[in-house]
């Protein structure tokens, strides 16, 4: 299958997945994130939603011109079609776009794809190679299955959000939605393996990926912990519940994050505190002793380091390779030489919402820029449905019977 971007004449910068057709159904977040990646990475993604666009859409604040930045930025590199897959036509135009597609990704609440006759039996009947991965809140079996969930249901069962936080605090919530984050990455990388298996053996496979799932994966370190003492993990705010020093402190005009456990950088820090005698002391022996008596230590080194700025700390702790960072808000971040040299903000003129900043696929080993600006609501549709062959005037019926969706730029006349 020719490339429909390389035909358009767009220069491929990332272009490993270059012949890899995609079948988006996805909302919200993470689906839309796992699309959006294999976007970035050459894939030609089709992205199927309702007539009145996808629930992602409506969430905000905050919005750019109308349009959710939420969704702007979780769906760049895709064509976008509208279908209603409750009709028959819709139904019928979804199922030509999955009988030569690559990749299909869905992430209804388990059982919806079946009722619509979209599911992966379905589908395999008609493309047996095809890799199908469902998305859901707690996977396609199990106690939980059927329940629907999102990112902050899922901090909060997974046991993530009890960790978060000062001692004694109430529940916090990591503020970005890391359970749907992780789980698109997660997604990704699943289907890059089937789609690497198919290299050895002529068949797809359908993936079950779940927030759940993967946000228990996420968190392998205290939850190995766990496992192995038996014993609950504690909020320890900034810090590592492994290792001390390595945490936040207050300076003379900010926060800085300092991270001293290693044995000499220990020994630099007290030195460079004037607090020598902290070496010696027994209940600091040690990075082990550190960490049971960080209560005691903190306030002993922030102490010193609430006498200077946050700029004359951190010059002092690097010319002794003592790690450290400014805690940075984001007008900050992107304040820096780093971040503009980093090349991950891009930028992307979308058809309703302007031009539009964004974190872009910023692996240096893949170097470039975004292709495409996330879709309007059936941006691509004439154009999608002509590829697979509908004539103008199939296309004309399929809108004048609300089966398909069609963007006022893309309107056609029989």
């Amino acid at each position: 299958m020719a490339h429909t971007r390389a035909q358009q004449g767009v220069t491929m910068l990332t272009d490993s997945l270059k012949n890899i057709k995609v079948v988006d159904f996805s909302h919200i977040v993470a689906g839309p994130v796992c699309g959006m990646l294999l976007g970035d990475m050459g894939a030609d993604v089709i992205k199927v939603e309702p007539l009145g666009g996808e629930l992602g859409r409506a969430i905000g604040p905050p919005w750019q011109q109308h349009q959710s930045v939420t969704s702007l930025s979780v769906n760049r590199n895709k064509r976008g079609i509208a279908l209603d897959l409750k009709s028959v036509d819709g139904k019928g135009v979804a199922l030509a776009l999955m009988r030569d597609a690559d990749v299909v990704i869905e992430s209804f609440r388990p059982g919806v794809m079946a009722r619509l006759g979209l599911d992966y039996d379905t589908v395999k009947a008609l493309n047996p190679a095809v890799v199908y991965c469902s998305i859901s809140a707690y996977g396609q079996k199990g106690a939980l299955h059927k329940r629907p969930g999102v990112d902050g249901n899922i901090q909060a069962v997974t046991g993530l959000m009890s960790m978060l936080g000062n001692p004694g605090s109430t529940p916090c919530k990591v503020p970005i939605p890391i359970a749907d984050m992780v789980t698109a990455y997660l997604s990704s990388i699943s289907i890059l393996a089937s789609l690497h298996g198919r290299l050895h053996q002529r068949s797809g496979e359908h993936l079950d990926v779940s927030l759940y799932n993967c946000t228990l994966m996420l968190q392998h370190l205290s939850l190995s912990s766990f496992l192995a003492t038996g014993q609950t993990p504690e909020k320890t705010g900034s810090a590592a519940p492994y290792a001390a020093p390595n945490e936040a402190f207050k300076t003379a005009d900010g926060w800085i994050m300092v991270a001293a456990y290693h044995p000499a950088r220990w020994t630099a820090l007290c030195r460079l505190l004037e607090l020598p005698e902290l070496v010696q002391d027994k209940r600091f022996l040690d990075n082990p002793a550190r960490v049971q008596n960080r209560a005691e230590l903190h306030p002993l080194l922030e102490q010193r380091l609430v006498c200077h700025t946050s700029a004359y700390w951190l010059q002092a702790l690097e010319q002794q390779d003592i790690l450290c960072a400014p805690v940075a808000n984001y007008d900050e971040l992107t304040s820096t030489d780093h971040y503009r040299q980093s090349g991950v903000e891009v930028e992307l003129a979308h058809v309703e919402a302007g031009v539009l900043r964004m974190p872009g696929f910023a692996i240096n080993s893949h170097p470039g820029a975004p292709l495409m600006p996330p879709p309007a609501v059936g941006e691509h549709t004439v154009e999608i449905l002509a590829a697979l062959g509908f004539s103008e005037l199939q296309i004309v019926a399929l809108e004048a019977v609300g089966a398909v969706g069609v963007h006022s730029r893309q309107a056609v006349t029989a």
